[in-house]
């Protein structure tokens, strides 16, 4: 491994060079006049990016932190909190509302399928003290994409806000966060953004504000109402070269196009899809239709060696991938591409792939 590493996981993602000189730059006061206009900026400029005119707020943390604030801000002990579960990162949601003594539903399904949009009505329908609903919008730990729209219409008709966690895809897939009535989007630094790790984005919705103002809230450091106070100067210290570096990873994707970045993401998942499935691989989602456009996970034959197989990848050709997780360690592998990732990055990794098949 060196400093050529190809990471082709799901996150953290390569940071281009134009990234990291930015970063690079001498650190300015955190209190001053530039750079509190410079970080009131970004958040402003990232409400395009995730389609809203709900305020976006800046948290210093990876995406977690984010999801935990969603929850720690809007629910109180016994609140019924209903978690949509088909992977490891919507289970993190339960178990986060859990660490609050939320009264949590767990609607769970399989792990390679989208959530069933049907049962969640009826779930709706049946428990109208429901006050939160939790959802990750592309489970990475699967590479499924999840009904956000459908279930976002259900939800608005209700007293219950919607968060969803869109750490793996905002800026890759299409989002939008106002008119799929999303009320808390969540998301992360290190992957479609092309940014180490270390920041959290989180857009608060004017329904779920009024939820978190009659919620008597047990967070400290990411009590969101000290955030909304003065969004120029968060209530802690932001981590000022990351800030930095969110303002170059914006400019780039300014310069690309949002919606030629959705449909550059788009266009290597195709290629990943054809080419794993080429190479024998079969996928882990049920059907194409609802595979990710940022993460391509697929099942590996019985008997196929998976951590030997991402060690050839890593020590002989420099390039990373990610294994399963939980119970599906062992039994898929996930190719990510994400970010600034390219078609040539893509096409070696499916190379390096079928040597690696050879030698193995």
């Amino acid at each position: 491994m060196g400093e050529d590493l190809l990471l082709m996981i799901p996150g953290p993602t390569v940071v281009p060079s134009r990234i990291t000189r930015a970063m690079s730059a001498p650190i300015l006061p955190h209190r001053g006049k530039e750079f509190s206009q410079m970080f009131l900026d970004q958040m402003e400029r990232l409400k395009m990016v995730f389609r809203t005119k709900n305020e976006v707020y800046v948290l210093c943390g990876s995406g977690t932190a984010a999801m935990e604030a969603s929850i720690s801000n809007s629910v109180t002990e016994g609140d019924k909190v209903l978690c949509l579960i088909n992977g490891k990162f919507s289970e993190r949601f339960a178990e986060i509302a859990e660490s609050f003594k939320a009264n949590v539903i767990k609607l769970e399904f399989e792990w390679g399928d989208q959530v069933d949009v049907g049962v969640v009505r009826r779930t709706l329908y049946d428990n109208p003290d429901i006050k939160v609903v939790t959802m990750v919008f592309n489970e990475t730990s699967t590479g499924v994409r999840n009904p956000v729209e459908e279930v976002g219409e259900l939800v608005s008709d209700t007293e219950a806000i919607l968060v969803v966690d869109t750490i793996s895809a905002l800026g890759g897939d299409v989002f939008e966060t106002d008119l799929w009535n999303v009320d808390i989007c969540v998301s992360g630094s290190q992957k479609c953004f092309a940014l180490p790790p270390g920041l959290a984005f989180i857009s608060v919705s004017d329904k779920a504000w009024r939820v978190i103002e009659g919620n008597d809230s047990m967070a400290y450091y990411l009590d969101l109402k000290n955030y909304r106070k003065d969004k120029a100067h968060a209530p802690y210290t932001p981590p000022v070269t990351l800030v930095y570096g969110l303002r170059e990873s914006l400019d780039m994707l300014d310069e690309e196009g949002l919606e030629n970045r959705w449909e550059r993401h788009k266009e290597l998942a195709n290629i990943a899809r054809e080419g794993l499935t080429e190479l024998g691989f079969e996928l882990l989602p049920l059907s194409e239709e609802i595979c990710s456009n940022t993460v391509t996970a697929v099942k590996v034959p019985e008997g196929f060696d998976v951590s030997q197989f991402k060690r050839i990848l890593r020590e002989r050709y420099n390039i990373e991938i990610a294994g399963g997780q939980s119970h599906l360690t062992n039994k898929i592998f996930r190719v990510g591409h994400m970010g600034v990732i390219t078609e040539r990055d893509l096409y070696a990794t499916l190379v390096c792939i079928e040597l690696a098949m050879e030698e193995m």
